[in-house]
């Protein structure tokens, strides 16, 4: 895997032409004001010649995004003999090819809305593929976390320069690696399911970083994804820390500045690091929207 000068394989990119828009407005003294806002589009995805979901999305790595959405929708087994994933911008369509046919109807047959944003739809057997999951005994340490979260929070990105976006980060160790953005949460952390299924990383060591809620569908997600560690600068939903207490997730939210909060898998979690020496968080300047 190629890294980037600041350390990412893959990072995010606002000054990408077509993420953002000016827009004119006006703030709270009726005085005039350009900012830049984030771009919605559709994305149909295709499982063969079945269609499958349409997406709204920002656009960037629509491969990636459709490969996890399958994968992380238990359409796509980490196995699965992937003939082809096709991209068409002007149809805004992904189709995804594989060998033989998969079994997709009964899934398409039982729907449930939740709490996300964008794609924030899987299916009725949510819970499918938790039973008998081992997640490995990976240790994680204070002093990456507090590492992790000072360089994503100051790394350039869509939420910095516009607001309205959500943030899953691929993490090994104290290093960042994939850091994916998009108009849901759920949408970002599929990019990096997606990247992981295309190009066989392990999920062993690695923890999943997200700006957005620890939900259910979030831990779930990272759980079958094999990550065994899943930390948010948000906080947490009941169902969230039930599920991951139940498949051995080390689940850390709220991290904020020198505090943190771990309501699962504290045994991995290895204090090393006095958090009086951390400095403190400073605030970011720069964002041009609100989120």
């Amino acid at each position: 895997m190629q890294s980037n000068k600041d350390g990412y394989i893959i990072a995010p990119n606002p000054s990408a032409g077509g993420l953002t828009r000016p827009v004119t407005g006006t703030d709270q003294t009726g005085a005039p004001i350009d900012i830049s806002v984030v771009e919605e589009r559709p994305l149909t995805i295709f499982l063969n010649s079945r269609e499958i979901v349409t997406a709204m999305t920002i656009g960037d790595y629509p491969e990636y995004l459709a490969l996890g959405f399958l994968r992380n929708q238990g359409m796509l087994r980490d196995d699965e003999e992937i003939t082809g994933v096709d991209y068409d911008e002007e149809l805004e369509t992904v189709v995804v090819r594989t060998a033989i046919e998969t079994s997709y109807e009964d899934k398409l047959q039982k729907k449930t809305r939740t709490s996300g944003c964008a794609v924030g739809t899987v299916f009725g057997d949510m819970m499918e593929g938790l039973e008998g999951l081992v997640l490995p005994q990976t240790e994680v340490k204070a002093s990456w976390l507090y590492a992790l979260a000072h360089k994503i929070n100051t790394t350039p990105s869509l939420y910095l320069e516009a607001g309205a976006i959500h943030g899953s980060i691929l993490c090994h160790q104290d290093r960042p690696l994939v850091y994916m953005e998009d108009v849901g949460r759920h949408n970002a952390v599929d990019k990096i399911a997606g990247y992981m299924l295309r190009h066989g990383v392990s999920a062993d060591d690695k923890i999943l970083y997200t700006t957005g809620r620890l939900t259910s569908e979030m831990v779930i997600k990272t759980a079958l994804m094999g990550i065994p560690v899943l930390a948010s600068r948000s906080g947490f939903t009941a169902w969230g820390v039930e599920i991951a207490r139940q498949v051995g997730l080390t689940c850390i939210g709220r991290m904020r500045g020198k505090r943190f909060v771990c309501l699962s898998g504290d045994d991995r979690l290895v204090r090393d690091i006095d958090p009086d020496s951390v400095p403190d968080e400073a605030k970011k300047s720069g964002r041009k929207g609100a989120a």
